[in-house]
C-alpha cells in the first residue's frame, strides 16, 4: 500500500519508509531514518538521524526519537536509537540515541507512556510497560516483561530483572532482581506472583522462585549467606532461580533487599 505524507511533514528524501506508513502534519522525519511497515507518526512527531522505528508501531503527538544524548562526553559520533516491532509510543516521550554504545534499544510489544524519559545507551526489553512519567538514566538495562510504576526513576547504570514490578514514584539507586515487587521505599515486597501466573508460568515455578526470595531476602541473612543456605537444600537450582542467582552475582550496584 501507499506511503501517507501529510503535506506540512517534512521527510528527508534519503529516510527508509516502509509499506504503509502513514505521517501525519507537522512531523519532521531527518536523513538515516529508517521506518518500518505499517507504522503511524501522529502529528508534531520528531524522528531524528539515527532512528529506526520496527514495523506497526504508533508514535503519538510531541514525541522525540532519536536526540543526541545528553551526556557531555559526546560528540557526534553516529549512534543509534532502536525500536522493535509493534512498539506505543505515547505524547511526549524522548528516547536518545546512544553515546558510548552502538545504539539505545527498545524491544517489541512496548507500552512507553506519556512523558517518560529513555536516556541514551539504555536496553529496554520486549512487552515492558514504562508508565506515564518514568525517568531512566543512561546505561539502564530492563529485562523483558517488567512494568516500572508511573513516576518511577532509575539511576544511571542500574538494570531491572526479567519480570518485575516497580511501584509509582519510586527512586532506583540499586538493581532490581528479576521476580521482585519492588515497593516505592524502595525495597522487595515479595515477588511479582500476579504477574507471573498472567504470563504462564506455572505454580511449581512460582512456588520455587518464592522459596528462593523467602530463604535469601526475608530470612535474616546477607545475600551471599542467603544463596550459600539455599543452594545447600538446592545444588541444583530450577533454571528460573539459576538465572536469577547469576542475576545477583553480577550486580555492580547491589540489589535490594
Amino acid at each position: 500500500m501507499a506511503v501517507l505524507i501529510h503535506p506540512t511533514a517534512i521527510v528527508s528524501p534519503s529516510a527508509q519508509l516502509g509499506e504503509n506508513v502513514r505521517i501525519d502534519a507537522y512531523s519532521i522525519v531527518e536523513d538515516n531514518v529508517h521506518i518500518g511497515d505499517n507504522s503511524h507518526c501522529m502529528y508534531h512527531t520528531v524522528l531524528m538521524n539515527g532512528t529506526r522505528l520496527g514495523n506497526d508501531c504508533v508514535v503519538y503527538p510531541n514525541a522525540v526519537i532519536g536526540a543526541a544524548p545528553q551526556d557531555l562526553k559526546y560528540h557526534g559520533q553516529q549512534t543509534l536509537a532502536v525500536i522493535g516491532n509493534r512498539t506505543t509510543i505515547r505524547e511526549c516521550v524522548t528516547i536518545n540515541k546512544a553515546s558510548h554504545s552502538q545504539k539505545t534499544t527498545v524491544g517489541d510489544d512496548c507500552l512507553i507512556m506519556a512523558y517518560t524519559h529513555v536516556a541514551h545507551d539504555c536496553n529496554v526489553g520486549s512487552n515492558v510497560i514504562l508508565a506515564n512519567a518514568v525517568q531512566l538514566a543512561g546505561h539502564v538495562n530492563i529485562g523483558d516483561w517488567v512494568i516500572l510504576g508511573g513516576l518511577s526513576k532509575l539511576h544511571q547504570f542500574c538494570s531491572v530483572g526479567a519480570h518485575a514490578m516497580v511501584a509509582a514514584d519510586a527512586m532506583c539507586v540499586k538493581d532490581v532482581p528479576p521476580y521482585a515487587l519492588l515497593g516505592r521505599e524502595p525495597k522487595i515486597e515479595g515477588i511479582n506472583k500476579v504477574g507471573l501466573l498472567r504470563r504462564g508460568f506455572t505454580r511449581e515455578t512460582i512456588s520455587e522462585l518464592d522459596e528462593f526470595y523467602t530463604t535469601v531476602f526475608f530470612s535474616g541473612y546477607n545475600m551471599s549467606d542467603g544463596i550459600a543456605a539455599y543452594t545447600a537444600l538446592h545444588p541444583t537450582p530450577p533454571n528460573e532461580v539459576d538465572s536469577l542467582i547469576q542475576f545477583i552475582n553480577s550486580s555492580k550496584r547491589g540489589v535490594y533487599r
